[in-house]
């Protein structure tokens, strides 16, 4: 991509953080396709934010974008006050880890690590007191003479992440990084990549489809659907008070029940409301709340708990409980506390209730439309 002619306004950013990520308006097209819809986004420096969504949803796209290995149709990019969406990738301050991560086979892993300095011709002494440094921090003193073909799929993300931190980038972008490793070792890799993220204070970047992952790790969430912006949030802020239906059935194992308004006509709910939503969990065979009549089609096993599928008038719902026997077939008597519901309208935007706390979501939500 060639940079064009910009006057100062368009180079830099008024109010931008120093090592802070802004988009504004990307788009991106494949023929007939639309990839990305005018993205416009914040990613605050020194935090870990997560794009999120299911596959085909352009994460990856507008992750590649970022990097500068994909060209956007439209829109702009800045790191801190510099626009850098006309740069080629080696100019914009940032690594990458990728899903494969992208190992030299026949390079052992002290020069996998150390590749990025030796193409930027950075000083032996230095390459070398970077190295005992990286590789302290990372486990892999041990194994700096073996061969990818040697160490195991968590030996071989750390030797990704280390030639992506020896770097000393401030901005660190992961595609799916974990996807390839069983599913201890991601639990484990989680908490060493965010640990990493927080003790290095890097702004990191980092896209899954895997909700645990973005939910455990992140400080921000930006939850994407087909090219398009759903929400961004805390992780705390986005399962209690998801901004529309898609978002309230993506989040969540298992998700937030949705119900027609027709299902629950008994219920208060605010003008223009089309569908109820409640979280398994808030739900109850005993206690408080508007009591429905539910027959059991299965119960689901998972040690400390169990899900409970059961039959509401025409609707399936899932019930989370801890300890409780239900057996399939017996007929229930199941409560809804009514402060627990969500509601959303028919194009399936949340619907403010009172029971939402006094903080908007646009307030925690960053709506960064910039100018």
């Amino acid at each position: 991509m060639v940079m064009h002619a910009m006057g100062q306004s368009d180079t830099t950013l008024e109010g931008a953080s120093d090592k802070g990520l802004a988009l504004a308006d990307i788009g991106k097209r494949f023929g007939d396709t639309t990839a990305l819809d005018a993205i416009s986004l914040q990613l605050p420096a020194g935090k870990f934010s997560v794009l999120l969504g299911p596959s085909g949803c352009g994460k990856s796209t507008l992750l590649r974008i970022i990097a500068g290995l994909e060209a956007p149709s439209a829109g702009r990019i800045w790191l801190g006050q510099t626009r850098i969406d006309g740069l080629p990738p080696k100019a914009r301050d940032l690594s990458m880890v990728f899903q494969s991560y992208a190992l030299f086979p026949h390079l052992n892993v002290a020069e996998n690590i150390l590749f990025g300095l030796s193409v930027r011709r950075t000083p032996k002494a230095e390459q070398a007191d970077r190295l005992h440094t990286v590789a302290s921090m990372m486990g892999l003193d041990q194994l700096l003479e073996r061969k990818p073909a040697q160490l195991s799929g968590g030996q071989q993300q750390r030797v990704a992440l280390a030639r992506a931190v020896i770097s000393e980038r401030p901005v660190c972008l992961m595609d799916e990084p974990l996807s390839n490793l069983d599913a201890k070792l991601r639990a484990e890799m989680r908490g060493e990549i965010r640990a990493l993220q927080q003790r290095l204070g890097l702004t990191m970047v980092y896209v899954t489809h895997d909700q645990v992952e973005a939910m455990t790790m992140a400080d921000q969430i930006v939850v994407m659907n087909a090219g398009r912006i759903e929400q961004v949030a805390t992780p705390r802020l986005l399962y209690s008070q998801p901004a529309s239906t898609f978002v309230a059935g993506f989040i969540g194992t298992p998700p937030m029940n949705l119900l027609a308004r027709s299902a629950l006509p008994d219920i208060h709910a605010p003008e223009g409301t089309a569908t109820i939503g409640i979280r398994p969990e808030d739900m109850a065979l005993t206690g408080p709340g508007h009591r429905l009549r539910a027959r059991v089609l299965g119960v689901e096993y998972l040690g400390a708990d169990q899900i409970v599928s059961l039959a509401v008038a025409d609707a399936r719902v899932l019930l989370r409980l801890s300890g409780h026997a239900t057996k399939f077939g017996e007929v229930q008597s199941l409560s809804l506390p009514l402060q627990a519901l969500h509601f959303f309208d028919a194009a399936g935007h949340r619907l403010a209730t009172p029971a939402d706390p006094t903080q908007s979501l646009d307030t925690e939500n960053q709506d960064a439309t910039l100018a």
